[in-house]
């Protein structure tokens, strides 16, 4: 259940039409500065610049900036749209460097980001009280760690883990929940 209410955020688009009404000839420029090793992670990073002119753009002045990430896959639009979403938020971000914030500095799209964020850390949790072995519960923590999951899920799944099996290691430790060791040695 999210603890605030989204009707409270202004949206990016909103944020976007007030910033060309007073600046006609202003420029949102949005730049994707994934790199191999986000992509390697499923992630994207976007920065976005505000100009209020194309002559500031010209100049390189930029009014603001702002910088946004997304993971691909989980719920909603990132299945299919992570990129797209971080260049939305990345533009919010920026306007709301520049002055275009109404009452709340993050957009509704961030607040959605926070949300499902939330849901995805509530489901797994509920995902590894259902399972009932060690196998199981290794695929839920390497997702979950895939996933940028905080180290209080992962303490929590690994928990669970102990639970079910005592002699369960550290998740770093060959036989815990993570994967074996580097160097490929056995126990």
């Amino acid at each position: 259940m999210p603890r605030f209410d989204l009707s409270q955020y202004e949206t990016v688009e909103s944020r976007i039409r007030k910033f060309y009404a007073d600046y006609p000839d202003g420029r949102i420029i949005t730049q994707n500065l994934t790199t191999p090793a986000d992509r390697a992670v499923g992630t994207w990073v976007v920065r976005t610049e505000i100009y209020l002119t194309a002559g500031d753009q010209a100049n390189n002045l930029p009014k603001a900036s702002g910088l946004a990430f997304e993971i691909d896959g989980g719920v909603g639009a990132n299945q299919t749209s992570a990129l797209e979403n971080a260049e939305t938020s990345s533009t919010g971000r920026a306007l709301a460097n520049a002055g275009y914030s109404g009452s709340k500095r993050s957009s509704r799209e961030e607040m959605e980001k926070v949300e499902r964020i939330s849901a995805k850390r509530d489901n797994w949790l509920v995902e590894a009280d259902k399972i009932s072995d060690i196998a199981g519960l290794r695929w839920l923590y390497a997702k979950a760690k895939s996933e940028g999951a905080s180290p209080d899920i992962l303490e929590r799944i690994e928990t669970r883990a102990k639970l079910l099996s005592p002699d369960v290691e550290s998740p770093g430790a060959y036989g815990g929940l993570s994967d074996g060791p580097a160097d490929g040695a056995d126990k």
